[in-house]
């Protein structure tokens, strides 16, 4: 019985046969890797399939990955009716495969992260419909009162902006590269943001990465799953919708193409206003300072690519590096967007 890399093949066999009734013989097949945690599509030999998540093989942060975390968030939210895969089983002995692991339900449905993946999956007409369905269920996830769902413990319930700005400063001044000179925009603007914090309305469940790409959709656009939970958080839910406006590009944004073409340039797909409104229309938050949050999400998104420009050329990840020699560029572009969409 062959292994497949991060999957002991005969111990988690064993495992999913015990605490889940499947039936050995089981395949693995990667449907998702790199730097966050791994997914398989795992199927048993009546056809039944499951999703497996564990962390990355190498290059592990303590504090990152966790998978009983994951775990009980969504465990927490599937019966409250967010869309989430329901959760089967947890494994927290890292003997089975190396690392703790859990077992959820495999949502079938399209997972959109390129243009031609959106046109492809769907028509114009509904791709119009997917930024309503989008703001919709994020709006409902950040309706769900934390205590209520059993997450109040999650982590701290207040200062979430002001954590993440420490955060992610700190990361983007230890990232430095030798013979690159650091952007000094990022800096300006962290200043600027640290500056103009606003006041946090409400506690709620936040994704941290919530896009296009993190959700399951259904043929009519509808969102089936949200995925990735591994940096959900309790803090401010509108640094989740800045997330979202930040990712969902339009096509004469400088930001459209940086990380390859962004599905939401395709014909059909509405504009930033148009998700703006339907969260709107499902929240009562004030969402005047919307552009703060926006901005933040593109100073963050500079300074984890720093991060992963540091990374590559330090050599801690393996690949060709000429991947990301256009990064500076990139994470300059994203600060100035940061700045403009700050200014108005």
């Amino acid at each position: 019985m062959g292994n497949v890399t991060g999957i002991d093949v005969a111990p988690v066999s064993g495992w999913l046969s015990e605490q889940l009734g499947a039936r050995a013989p089981f395949t693995f097949d990667l449907v998702a890797g790199g730097r966050s945690n791994l997914t398989f599509r795992v199927q048993d030999s009546e056809g039944r399939t499951y999703a497996l998540r564990r962390p990355p093989v190498s290059h592990v942060l303590p504090t990152a990955h966790d998978m009983v975390r994951e775990f009980t968030v969504i465990s927490a939210l599937f019966p409250l009716g967010v869309p989430v895969p329901r959760a089967e089983a947890l494994c927290d002995d890292p003997t089975v495969t190396g690392a703790p692991f859990y077992v959820m339900e495999f949502v079938e449905g399209a997972i959109v992260r390129s243009r031609a993946e959106a046109e492809t999956a769907f028509d114009v007409a509904t791709r119009s419909e997917i930024a309503g369905h989008l703001a919709a269920t994020l709006a409902q996830l950040h309706d769900v009162d934390p205590t209520r769902a059993g997450l109040g413990g999650l982590a701290r319930h207040d200062g979430y902006i002001e954590r993440q700005l420490r955060r992610w400063r700190k990361q983007y001044e230890q990232m430095s590269v030798a013979d690159v000179a650091p952007c000094p925009r990022v800096t300006e603007v962290a200043d600027r943001l640290a500056a103009e914090i606003p006041i946090q309305q409400r506690v709620s469940v936040v994704h941290g990465d919530y896009r296009l790409d993190n959700t399951v959709l259904d043929g009519l656009g509808r969102v089936r799953a949200i995925l990735d939970w591994e940096i959900c958080t309790l803090g401010d839910p509108l640094a989740d919708l800045g997330v979202l406006l930040c990712y969902w590009a339009e096509p004469d944004d400088p930001t459209a193409a940086l990380l390859g073409v962004a599905p939401t340039t395709a014909p059909g797909f509405s504009r930033r206003r148009d998700v703006l409104a339907e969260y709107a229309r499902h929240s009562p938050l004030d969402l005047s300072t919307v552009a703060y949050y926006q901005a933040f999400g593109y100073w963050k998104l500079a300074c984890i690519l720093q991060g992963v420009f540091a990374r590559y050329r330090a050599g801690a990840t393996a690949g060709d590096l000429g991947s990301v020699e256009g990064f500076p560029a990139h994470i300059e572009t994203l600060a100035d967007s940061a700045m403009s969409t700050l200014e108005g």
